[in-house]
């Protein structure tokens, strides 16, 4: 995303262009599932300095704009990503926490339509794979195959 489309992603949700929302949006779209942390120091490298607190503060503007989704996988930070208006799923490795997309779920299971909405207008699914990343089963079946002593 070049910094004009950052600007008038901006603008087209109503939100003023400051220095802070642009190196937010330049953090997650140059690191998809980025965390807090790793978008704060993103921004601190960009603009020489940024509050804790403005950053999580644009976040939170951005996310709730629809220019940010963000994601929690049970048991680890909260991440965020540019990918938006789509449901979409994510793979996370338990190991090293590596998120990835994934398109959309095939198959009958897990189902995406409620058996029973209770009621409920059912607007997004969210689906979670776990598993292992293709970096960490390298690392297990090689430890496997070392010899212990």
């Amino acid at each position: 995303m070049t910094p004009t489309e950052q600007e008038e992603a901006l603008r087209s949700r109503g939100l003023r262009v400051t220095a802070t929302r642009l190196a937010v949006l330049g953090a997650v779209s140059d690191h998809p599932h980025a965390t807090t942390d790793t978008i704060l120091g993103k921004v601190r490298h960009a603009l020489g300095t940024a509050s804790t607190q403005a950053v999580y503060d644009v976040l939170a503007a951005l996310t709730h704009a629809d220019l940010l989704h963000r994601i929690e996988p049970a048991g680890h930070p909260a991440r965020y990503e540019r990918r938006v208006g789509d449901n979409h799923h994510h793979l996370v490795c338990r190991t090293c926490g590596t998120v990835t997309d994934v398109d959309c779920s095939v198959g009958h299971a897990p189902c995406l339509r409620p058996a029973d909405d209770h009621g409920f207008v059912v607007e997004e699914a969210e689906v979670i794979y776990w598993g292992l990343c293709p970096a960490c089963r390298s690392s297990v079946h090689t430890e496997a195959a070392q010899p212990t002593i």
